[in-house]
């Protein structure tokens, strides 16, 4: 990728992942809520900022994302749940990737190879589902992948060479989920990095609406 948009540039994922594109020589245009103001939970603001930008752009990526806001953790079971949190949860983690996806048509090219990548997470999976809880953000990263697959659908017809997908990081170590570690295995955001630039490269115009992992293989809805 040659020239690349990372909504969410100064999280731990989003900044990893401009830091290695611009190793490999690539141009990043990164935005972010304390770099620029940008606020993917405020329509007027994603407009105003997008509005600006001239593509095209061959790789864009939405790294933004939150587990806890506002105080509120996830819920242990659907008893815990608020209207509120729920709310804050669906605002950033699926309303606010599918305001930026809305200039995806205008910023990606229609020829040659390009990526459109929402960082979601395997929590967000429906099959995967084994033990219940946080009800919110499962809720909320399953709108996002369906958002995800919906508009690959509506992009293939006139992007027929990119590749729109949902990518789950794996467990990375950041802030987003220092709390939340427990047993699970965990690795630097670099590496996190690094790996999710390898299934982007990977991937073929074939697979776009696809669920994917750290490692490239599928997750089921």
């Amino acid at each position: 990728m040659e020239r690349v948009l990372v909504v969410g540039a100064s999280g731990g994922i989003g900044s990893a992942l401009s830091a290695a594109l611009r190793a490999q020589g690539a141009e990043v245009v990164g935005l972010s809520r304390s770099g620029d103001g940008f606020d993917i939970t405020d329509e007027a603001s994603v407009e105003m900022h997008l509005a600006k930008l001239d593509g095209p752009f061959d790789g864009l990526i939405v790294a933004s994302g939150a587990l806890e806001i506002a105080g509120a953790a996830p819920e242990k079971s659907i008893k815990a749940v608020r209207a509120q949190a729920m709310a804050d949860q669906f605002a950033v983690n699926a309303i606010g990737p599918a305001l930026v996806m809305r200039h995806a048509a205008r910023l990606l090219p229609r020829e040659g190879r390009s990526v459109c990548a929402v960082l979601t997470a395997r929590v967000g999976s429906i099959g995967d589902n084994r033990i219940g809880g946080w009800t919110s953000y499962r809720a909320a990263k399953a709108a996002a992948n369906q958002i995800v697959h919906t508009t690959a659908i509506e992009l293939a017809r006139t992007h027929p060479e990119l590749v729109c997908v949902s990518l789950h990081p794996g467990t990375v170590e950041t802030p987003f989920t220092a709390k939340y570690l427990g047993r699970h295995p965990a690795v630097p955001a670099v590496d996190a990095a690094q790996n999710l630039l390898r299934v982007l490269v990977g991937l073929t115009p074939a697979q776009t609406g696809g669920f994917f992992d750290w490692a490239g293989k599928e997750v089921a809805w």
